[in-house]
Parts: structure tokens; sequence; C-alpha cells
């Protein structure tokens, strides 16, 4: 890194193979990156690259900047990247631990097209490759004994994609799986004190978001009635998992995280926010609110916790609609372009990418792909431009409470309601599973204890 923080330099391992026994390059990063950026990917996660030099304006369709030589990402040589950015960032690192930014070879992807990531197809460099994916059902893994650094301890590994944890439960407790990954509320007071149940905070948060552009919530006092309403804590002690719960964005464990800031319970103001919306409670113009959430035990609960409030203090009934995860994830595109036509209200929550708040604050600018809401405010948008170059910490947090008040307590395009805490059933016999604030799974350092 240079002194002024604005340019990295990193070298690539020269040991470093792809699976098909050529060298990962720095060309592949830049392919990977140029691709990421190209508007006519229509990536979700591009704007994670923003902070490099005009990487923004090579994505804007209407930038002059078409040529992504002008983008500040070179390879100098076959291991040498040389990143150059906007303006310093301390963070920057950080935002290549997630996997939109991995390198990508450029002559299977152009080949292959959209069958580039099919068993046979795809090429990898971890400690695993893939040997077997049936859709929406279940992944084979292998070890990859040709990867550079500590080969795998298990030599496969079988991953079944299961939406209901009911049936989970089911296969976990008749020796199916080894491994689950969250628990059916109604399961987990019985499995808590087990030798098999973990848990641990995770730097992740549920919400829901408002769409922003269909009546009433085009009306930021009927959102902010609609946050008033709701008892975060009793959401929390109904899903029994020792939920924290949030008024606020930043969850607990990062840098920003104020339990101060937020509309707190109280049913009285909920409904002097309406009134000066021009509604009363029980206004017959308030009915017929839509709810969405994906098909989930904990998402129904949470769904019909917050049916049964808004009910009691708003006097307003409102619709579940649950929908499958595909639909749902399509049902969350479409509500910026056609908002009269889309739910009201959706469930959606997140799970950070990187150990920052410039993360989730960043979620909800104008320019973010992951903002469902339809909102924009330029306000906002400055101050998490301003925080995610400010090198003193507590100017920083002084930025994230002023853009933390703007999202919930006087634009309220979202919801918050809870900082997740993650809850596993693992066999006693597999050892060396790491639990994380971020969720992620590093499957190569797991193995199972001989004779089990």
């Amino acid at each position: 890194m240079t002194p002024d923080g604005t340019t990295y330099t990193f070298k690539i391992r020269r040991n470093l193979l792809w699976s098909d026994g050529k060298p990962v390059t720095a060309h592949d990063f830049v392919y990977s990156w140029q691709r990421l950026l190209d508007p006519k990917t229509a990536a979700r996660y591009a704007y994670f690259l923003f902070p490099i030099k005009n990487a923004k304006a090579f994505n804007d369709t209407g930038s002059r900047v078409k040529d992504f030589a002008q983008v500040g990402a070179k390879a100098v040589d076959d291991y040498t990247l040389v990143v150059t950015l906007e303006k310093a960032m301390s963070y920057f690192p950080t935002l290549l631990t997630h996997s939109s930014t991995f390198p990508m070879r450029k002559d299977v992807v152009e080949k292959l097209g959209d069958k580039w990531t099919e068993p046979g197809n795809i090429v990898t460099n971890g400690p695993f490759l893939l040997e077997e994916w049936q859709h929406n059902y279940k992944l084979t893994l292998v070890r990859n004994d040709n990867y550079w650094g500590e080969k795998a301890k298990l030599r496969r590994i079988v991953g079944y994609m299961i939406t209901e944890e009911s049936s989970s439960l089911n296969l976990y407790e008749t020796g199916k799986l080894d491994i689950m990954r969250g628990i059916p509320t109604s399961d987990i007071q019985r499995l808590k004190n087990t030798p098999d149940y973990y848990k641990i905070p995770l730097l992740a948060a549920y919400y829901y978001g408002f769409n922003v552009n269909k009546p009433p919530f085009n009306d930021p006092n009927v959102r902010k009635a609609f946050s008033a309403a709701i008892d975060r804590e009793e959401i929390c002690k109904a899903l029994q998992g020792d939920q924290i719960p949030l008024t606020s964005w930043i969850p607990k464990g990062m840098l920003g995280y104020n339990p101060n800031v937020g509309i707190k319970f109280d049913p009285d103001k909920a409904v002097a926010y309406l009134k000066q919306a021009g509604y009363e409670k029980g206004d017959p113009r308030l009915q017929g609110i839509t709810l969405a959430y994906n098909t989930n035990e904990g998402h129904k609960q949470v769904a019909e916790n917050l049916q049964a409030l808004w009910q009691k203090h708003l006097g307003v009934k409102v619709n579940i609609d649950n929908q499958e995860w595909k639909v749902f994830l399509d049902i969350l595109h479409s509500i910026p372009a056609k908002p009269l036509a889309s739910p009201h209200l959706f469930r959606m929550g997140w799970v950070g990418d990187y150990p920052d708040p410039d993360n989730f604050m960043n979620l909800f600018t104008s320019g973010s792909d992951n903002n469902h809401t339809g909102w924009k405010n330029s306000h906002f948008d400055k101050l998490i431009e301003r925080a995610a170059v400010e090198i003193d910490p507590d100017v920083r947090l002084s930025l994230y409470n002023e853009a933390q008040r703007v999202l919930t307590e006087e634009e309220v395009p979202i919801l918050p309601i809870y900082v997740y805490t993650t809850q596993k059933l693992i066999k006693p016999y597999v050892k060396g599973f790491q639990l994380n604030p971020l969720d992620e799974y590093y499957l190569d350092t797991i193995w199972v204890e001989a004779g089990s």
C-alpha cells in the first residue's frame, strides 16, 4: 500500500493452480472484476468494487467511461495486481474476501456461457472440487489434491438443499445429516441443552423492507407508525433463539452499533404517526396491506407476530403471502421497477460479507442492487460515502449514527427487528467445525473422529 492509502499492490502466489492445472494469474482477477462491473452482467455486488478508481463510472451505462483500461485495476504482469482507489479506504482489503471478487477464467466462461458453473465445466482453485450438483437438491464436493495449501481433511462432502427445517431435523435425528444449519423454533428448548447444540451471535440483521413507492408506505409517517407498533423483545422471546432486538441497523459487535437509535415500541406514538399521515386507527384505507416472505418456519412466526401486533395497535389487517425462495427473489427484484404491482412489505436479512459497518450501511444507498425498497436519499448516500473514507473512528462513528437516524428514525424505509444468532446441530464425532460471526463455512478444517 502506498503511504497515502490509495494504491495497493497484490502479489499472486506462483504455486497457485486452477483445477485443470493452469496457473492462477493477476489477469484472472482483472477479468473477474471487469465482468462484475460490466453493466451488461447486472451483478448485484458490483458496488463492492466502486471504491476502485472509475469503477462506479464504468458500471454506469450513462457514463463516458466505457473502456475498462480506465478503471484502476491493472495486471502489471502475470503475478502482480495493482489497484488504485478513488480515495483512501482502510477496510478495502476486506472487500476482497467476498466471493464476488474472486478470480475467474475468461476462456472457460466465454466458451461455456451459463454452463460454466456445471460439474465437469467449472474450474476452481480452492480445497474442494465440485463433483456433482443436482440443482435445488444436493451437491457433492471432493478434495482437491492439487490445492496449494494444507489439504482438506475430508475426501468427500455431500450438502443437501432443504427448505423445511423440520425435514432437516428429521434427517439429522435419524443419522442422515451430520451438520444442520438452523433449528425449528418449536424444537429449540428441547435441543438447546444437548451436546449437539451450538450457537453464536452473528454480524447479521433481520428486517422488513417497505415498498416506499406504493401507498400508504410512500408516507414516512405511516412507516414510522408500523415501526412503533411492534414489540421486538416479544418477537425475539417467541423465537427462543437468543436474538438481540434491534431498532437501529448496524449489528452488535461492530463499529456503529447504537441501541439508542431507531423507533422504540410505543403504541400511542404509533397511532399519533398515523394521524400525522391523515389516518385513524383502523382506517379502512389501510386495510389489505400485503406482507411477503420466503417459506420458513421462523419467517412465518415473525410474520404472524407482526400481523397480530399491527392488528392490535393500529387496527390494520395485514395479509401474509409466503413464496418459495426463487419466486420470492423475483418479487424482491421487481419492487423498484414495478412498485404498484408488488407487495407492500417484504422480509429480508443481511449477513455481513466483510466485518465493517460499510457493508450494512451501503446496502441502502441509491446505487445498491440489494436495496429492494425503492428508497433513495442523497443525504444518506453522502454520509455513507464520507464514512467509508474516514480514518478517524470517532468521526466515522458520528457519521454512522447520523445515517442510521435517517434510515431508522426519519425516513424509515426499513423495519429492523433483530440481530441474528446462528444455531446449529453438529454431531459429536464431527470435529474442527469453526463457528464465526460471518456464518462462513470452512469445510477444509472439518474431520470425522475415527470409529464414528
